[in-house]
């Protein structure tokens, strides 16, 4: 019994430094703090030179309220429209409002492959009979 017990003892141990080796190899996962809040959009286009998206409005949303946030992946770029300042409004626009950003403002090459990150929201309309 004694040698199956001081086997069990060392596999034990060795299952315990290997996992406390493991998990010293981890690297955490370090995150920046985005700003806003993501925005679901209605819909989005992105042409050679143009990002065009559709987002909510309650009335007084602007490009000011909104920010593109790029990332660069190899030749690919992500955008991720984030709502800075909310709208508190009390006029909603059914089909939300139009916002555009030139490629030069994001940063990016015309032509360039683009896909965007945020959700999408199915406009808000009242049907009427």
């Amino acid at each position: 019994m004694a040698p199956i017990r001081t086997f069990a003892l060392i596999a034990s141990a060795a299952l315990v430094t290997s996992g406390c080796a493991w998990l010293q190899r981890e690297t955490p996962v370090q995150t920046a703090a985005m700003p806003g809040q993501i925005e679901p959009i209605h819909a989005a286009a992105i042409t050679r030179d143009l990002a065009v998206f559709w987002v909510s409005s309650n009335g007084c949303t602007d490009k000011s309220d909104l920010r593109p946030i790029v990332d660069h992946v190899g030749a690919a770029s992500t955008i991720t429209l984030r709502r800075i300042e909310q709208d508190d409004c009390k006029t909603p626009m059914a089909d939300g409002v139009e916002v555009i950003w030139s490629f030069e403002e994001l940063g990016l090459i015309p032509g360039s492959r683009v896909s965007v990150n945020n959700p999408y929201q199915l406009p808000s309309t009242i049907p009427t009979t």
